[in-house]
């Protein structure tokens, strides 16, 4: 007999409202998986049913992993996380920062008053930003007929800074960067570097930067919200050819996957007899690594793809070299110093290590922090501490 819980009938409402297409969300603690379930379609108004080894697009979800792979490097003594990054990536040996405009329209740009660091690109504090949050570095990459970040060409990354490093966070292409820089510590592509030391590792069959034929056949379509049950289908790809893996935002996955990733974490680095990291570096990811700077709302110059966004309004965040933390108990029974981030087609995911609990929402829909996914996001969490108490 199957048994319903309050995370299906949380997740069920939403797709029998038509609030969300499709979802898949998971949730676990250190013993193993808690809850897994799967509603909706793969496609508005299509006939595949979403299933738990539905594939999504993770976007920014992506960091996390490829910082947990800087710091496998730091721990072989292969990076440093306070030496300047432009003794191992010749391109940001002499960054400049934009100031803004001359009445003419020219960039006016100056050198930066202090090098970059790994430990900068981590946390978000280097001053790199992204387009769809910073109109000054929209209009800059207008100007110079730059690539978006999504194309994965690498003049997509021949951006200047918005702030000095260490000035403050501005979220940005920072994970893109920190992801070349494992690449020639290692001598790895980021794509063969991921899949042997941590997806092998961790027996993440499903992810990748690269599609495989089966995958495809389980794809999620991205789909662009038209109105509150309205969707658009879109077709949406990352590049399968790319001149550089996204670090940042490049990864293909599906939830049961990617919860193993985050039960390492919980599990302090290990799971199942494969150690990802030590002990010691999965607490620092989870420490406040930004001193007296916070973490502030992504204020929106792109409303095709995202929303203003803000978790937890009100509460200060932190960033520690991983994810964002937490700095008080959330509305969702979520514990002070928790850790989280998304990815920009509506994936969520969260970790807890006070309460042992972590879990995921995946969906992919357009704009980002859509207003109806983190509603279900926020009722499924709660349900998952209501049921574990």
């Amino acid at each position: 007999m199957v048994v319903r819980t309050v995370m299906d009938d949380v997740l069920e409402r939403a797709i029998a409202e038509g609030r969300v297409p499709g979802v898949v969300a998971l949730a676990a603690d250190r013993s193993g998986v808690i809850y897994q379930g799967a509603f909706g379609k793969r496609a508005f108004g299509g006939d595949a049913d979403m299933t738990t080894d539905t594939v999504f697009w993770i976007a920014s979800m992506t960091k996390a992993l490829t910082s947990v792979a800087a710091m496998q490097e730091v721990e072989q003594g292969k990076l440093d996380l306070d030496e300047p990054i432009g003794q191992r990536i010749p391109e940001l040996a002499n960054p400049v920062v934009l100031e803004g405009f001359d009445a003419s329209g020219a960039p006016q740009l100056r050198p930066a008053r202090r090098p970059i660091t790994l430990r900068h690109l981590l946390t978000h504090t280097a001053g790199f930003t992204y387009e769809i949050w910073n109109a000054d570095m929209a209009r800059y990459a207008r100007g110079n007929d730059l690539p978006g970040i999504i194309e994965c060409k690498n003049a997509c990354l021949a951006l200047p800074l918005i702030a000095d490093p260490g000035d403050r966070w501005e979220y940005g292409i920072n994970i893109d960067w920190a992801g070349k820089a494992v690449e020639l510590a290692s001598g790895l592509s980021l794509n063969v570097y991921l899949r042997e030391r941590i997806f092998e590792p961790l027996g993440m069959t499903d992810t990748g930067f690269v599609l495989r034929s089966d995958q495809r056949e389980r794809q999620a379509r991205m789909h662009v919200r038209t109105g509150e049950t309205s969707f658009d289908v879109i077709e949406f790809e990352i590049p399968q050819a790319p001149e550089f893996y996204m670090g940042g935002g490049g990864l293909y996955s599906t939830g049961p996957d990617y919860l193993r990733f985050l039960r390492a974490l919980l599990g302090d680095g290990a799971l199942d007899g494969a150690r990802i990291l030590k002990p010691e570096t999965v607490a620092q990811l989870g420490e406040n690594q930004i001193g007296d700077l916070l973490v502030t709302m992504l204020k929106t110059v792109d409303p095709v793809s995202s929303n203003d966004a803000e978790f937890f309004p009100g509460m200060p965040k932190k960033w520690g070299l991983a994810y964002m933390i937490s700095t008080e108990q959330a509305p969702t029974g979520r514990s002070a110093g928790s850790l989280a981030w998304a990815g920009l087609g509506n994936t969520y995911f969260w970790l807890d290590p006070s309460r042992d609990v972590t879990g995921l929402i995946l969906t992919q829909i357009l704009p980002f922090a859509d207003a109806a996914v983190l509603d279900a996001f926020g009722q499924f969490e709660r349900a998952i501490y209501d049921t574990a108490a």
